[in-house]
Parts: C-alpha cells; sequence; structure tokens
C-alpha cells in the first residue's frame, strides 16, 4: 500500500558507508534516489533530519565498528530519524534495533527500497510479514533474498563503481557474506550497457565493476562475466575500466589474455587468495589450490609485465598452525605480486570455521597479519621503483579539499601526484614517472609517484 506522502524538499539527509565498494555504490545510488524525491545532502557539521548508516560485517572488529558509528552518528544528530542497512543489519537485525535511537533496520531484500521507506511512499509494515509486525525491522532470511538493485556510484565525476553482480553461492567456512548478501544473482548485460553509456555521457572516464563474486556473473539469465566486459568494452567514452576483486577459479586463462590486448579493460587484478597453503585452503573450502593460483600470476605477468596485481590473505585462521602460515609467507614472497591486503581472521557467528582446531591466539594472529603487512610494503615499493622512467597515461582526480596536490592512477594502477591544476581534473593525460615519494594524507603516510607532463 503506497502514499501520497510529498517530502520536504529541505529535509536533510547525512550518509555513513562501512566496508566495501560496493556499499559506497549502493549507498550513493540510495542518496541519488532520495534527492530526485527532494532531499538534500546534509553539510559537514550540519545536524542532518535523517541519517542513513550502510554497515559491514566482514569480520568482528567491522561489526563493533559498525555499533560505534551507529551510537556516535545519533549523538551527533540529535532527533535525526536512523535507518540502518547493509550487511551488519541484515545479519544482527534485532542487535541493530536495539540499538537506543535506531528508528528503522532494512536488510538485503530491501535496500534498494530505502528511499521509499524514507519519504513514506511505502510503509515497511507493508512488504510481507516476515518480522511479526514489526514495523522497526524489515528484514528476511538469506535464503530468501532474490532482489537485485541496481547500483552506481555517483560521487566521483572521473571514476565510477558499477555493481555488477550480487550474493555468493561459495559459502566458505570462514564467511558471513553468503548470509548478509544471499545468493549469486545479476542483472542483464544490457541494462548494464546502458547504464556504461550514461556514465560516459555524463563525463564519466572509469568504471570499475564491483560485486561480492562478480565471476560467478550469469547466474540468473545464463550469460557470462567473460560475456560482459566484452560487451563493456565497446562503450564509446569510457576511458579505463577495472575489474575488482575476482576469484582465481573464475578468472580464466582466455580471460587473461583477452584483457592484455582489450580496448579498454586495465592490467590491474585483484585476486583473493587467502591462504597461501593447500591444507588451509581445503579448511577454508576454497576452489582451487596454490599451483593453480601461481598459475593465474604468472600468466598475468607473461601476457602483462607491468600489471598491478593486488591479493587478498587472511592471518590466523583456525588450523593455521605456524608451519603453515610460514609455508603461506614463503609462497606470497615467491609471487610476482605488487601488493598484499592483510587482513586478521575473526570467529564469526554461524560459520562451519568454528569447529576447527587449533585456535591461532589473537595476539599470534595479529603478529602474522604484520609480518603480511611489511611484506606488502616491500612488494608495492618495488613494483613503483620499477615504474620509474616510464610513459603512462594518468586520469586525474579532485584532491581532497586543503591538499595542494592533486593525483591519478595510471592504468596499472600507480598512485601519481602533481601540484594542483584545475583544468586537469577528469582528464588523461601522458606522464613521465620519475621517483617514489611519501604524502601524508587522512594521517597515512602514503606511497606515490611524483611525475612529469605537460601542463
Amino acid at each position: 500500500m503506497t502514499s501520497t506522502h510529498t517530502p520536504s524538499p529541505h529535509k536533510s539527509v547525512a550518509y555513513y558507508t562501512l566496508g566495501c565498494k560496493l556499499n559506497f555504490a549502493e549507498t550513493s545510488t540510495i542518496a541519488h534516489h532520495l534527492e530526485q524525491l527532494g532531499y538534500i545532502r546534509a553539510k559537514n557539521g550540519e545536524v542532518a533530519d535523517i541519517v542513513v548508516v550502510n554497515t559491514c560485517a566482514v569480520t568482528e572488529q567491522a561489526t563493533a565498528k559498525c555499533r560505534q558509528q551507529i551510537r556516535r552518528l545519533i549523538r551527533r544528530h540529535p532527533g535525526a530519524r536512523v535507518v540502518v542497512t547493509g550487511c551488519y543489519a541484515q545479519i544482527a537485525a534485532s542487535d541493530v534495533a536495539a540499538i537506543e535511537g535506531v528508528d528503522l533496520v532494512v536488510g538485503a531484500e530491501w535496500k534498494g527500497l530505502l528511499p521509499q521507506f524514507i519519504s513514506g511512499e511505502i510503509k515497511p509494515g507493508s512488504v510481507g510479514d516476515e518480522n511479526d509486525g514489526n514495523d522497526h525491522i524489515r528484514v528476511c532470511r538469506h535464503q530468501e533474498i532474490r532482489s537485485f538493485h541496481h547500483s552506481c556510484s555517483h560521487d566521483d565525476r572521473t571514476r565510477h563503481f558499477l555493481k555488477v553482480q550480487d550474493g555468493c553461492d561459495y559459502f566458505c567456512t570462514y564467511c558471513t557474506i553468503p548470509m548478509a548478501r544471499g545468493r549469486s544473482r545479476n542483472p542483464s548485460i544490457e541494462s548494464l550497457v546502458k547504464v556504461a553509456h550514461e556514465v560516459a555521457a555524463n563525463g564519466g572516464r572509469e568504471i570499475v565493476l564491483t560485486g561480492v563474486n562478480i565471476g560467478d556473473f550469469g547466474k540468473s539469465n545464463g550469460e557470462t562475466f567473460f560475456d560482459l566486459i566484452r560487451a563493456l568494452d565497446e562503450v564509446e567514452g569510457i576511458e579505463r575500466y577495472r575489474i575488482s576483486s575476482i576469484e582465481p577459479n573464475l578468472l580464466t586463462d582466455e580471460m587473461i589474455a583477452w584483457v592484455a590486448t582489450s580496448r579498454r579493460f586495465a592490467p590491474h587484478f585483484h585476486i583473493p587468495l587467502q591462504a597461501g597453503s593447500d591444507e588451509v585452503l581445503r579448511l577454508m573450502h576454497r576452489r582451487y589450490d596454490t599451483a593453480l593460483f601461481r598459475h593465474k600470476i604468472e600468466l598475468i605477468k607473461q601476457l602483462m609485465p607491468h600489471a598491478f596485481i593486488g591479493v587478498d590473505v587472511m592471518a590466523g585462521m583456525r588450523g593455521e598452525t605456524p608451519e603453515l602460515f610460514d609455508s603461506c609467507h614463503d609462497f606470497l614472497s615467491s609471487l610476482p605480486v605488487s601488493q598484499l591486503h592483510p587482513f586478521t581472521y575473526s570467529e564469526r557467528s554461524g560459520t562451519r570455521a568454528l569447529q576447527i582446531e587449533p585456535i591461532v591466539p589473537i595476539p599470534e594472529r595479529h603478529e602474522r597479519t604484520s609480518r603480511l603487512v611489511a611484506l606488502s610494503e616491500q612488494k608495492q615499493r618495488a613494483f613503483y621503483e620499477n615504474q620509474w622512467g616510464s610513459k603512462q597515461r594518468v586520469l586525474w582526480e579532485q584532491p581532497p579539499r586543503g591538499e595542494r596536490l592533486m593525483h591519478g592512477f595510471t592504468d596499472n594502477y600507480v598512485r601519481v601526484v602533481h601540484p594542483y591544476v584545475p583544468a586537469w581534473i577528469g582528464t588523461c593525460r601522458d606522464a613521465i614517472l620519475s621517483h617514489t615519494i611519501e604524502v601524508a594524507s587522512q594521517g597515512l603516510q602514503i606511497p606515490v609517484i611524483d611525475c612529469e607532463t605537460e601542463a
């Protein structure tokens, strides 16, 4: 049942997103739809009328951060209507709803309807009875999550994050994502190509393809991820595409060879390894072994020597003995990858990993993570130094407010800096990469490459 409620054009909304780029794309789309309904984005420091929090649940640390941020936002925006969605809202709806000040909790099936919930066009209790008439919670079981909500970020006029797939059928033993997002599903290639044309028409120059398990694209309609990227490659006006995290067993040799000669797909890969020993991979129920992973990395480097390769790896999984971690470290040391993305294993309720022994003590988990971080820094610096003297194409982006240096990225994901030139924003220019420096950004020291280019 719908209402004729018309929102005030003066209602302001504050948005807070935790977690992955997919969440950011979804939040951006929610904001865009609310703006079409007459809502305005709250300015920094302004007390908003409505607060939307898009949450993450990938680790226990992530869920703890979600709780902290929800409470902080309630204090920062007294009297605001607080709406919480995302993965943590899906898997722990009652816990979220119990936080004093939270007005509405919306799970994955109805995340795309948040603008209508907020405007009053749809009442929470009108979309089903899964929550026993509790109008403050709208969450269904993960087996019943079937909707696909189109999402594309609108916050950056040079880079857009396009959601091409959602959900996962893999059920790795450590992971809650299938419970938070449901089974694998996707839209049609035709609909995604249409979005890419719209991005190009609006001045977007780079699109990152995002999802939970994007290589699994096609479960809904029999198409394939390879079909998708070949179709997107034909869209005029897009300078380049990046493929976000893709499972090694779904990244085919044929696909790698095609990217090497494609018109617009960047030589940039993000491939989750999670564990560098076959025994731990089996405990995780991953669908590949270290031999297959090495083959993919070496094939990429054979066909695209300058390619950037990022690798996810988990430290301290249950069952990972010191000897197995040492094997993982040695395996990663031997691979020609550009950067690691280490994270620490944390116990997640409802996962099968809780049955695995032995348990790695938490201090040991953090020590292993630190060793992987140090290895990653070595590899990234070596990769950057290998780019010195090369001529590459850089897409320049708007710098954060107050920063005197602008930055951009090459096709192979090298972060480049240059003194601020407003006319360069959103344009691609050839640059000679000179030397690695470190730039302070948001409290961190970030390695970048200085460059020389024509004004």
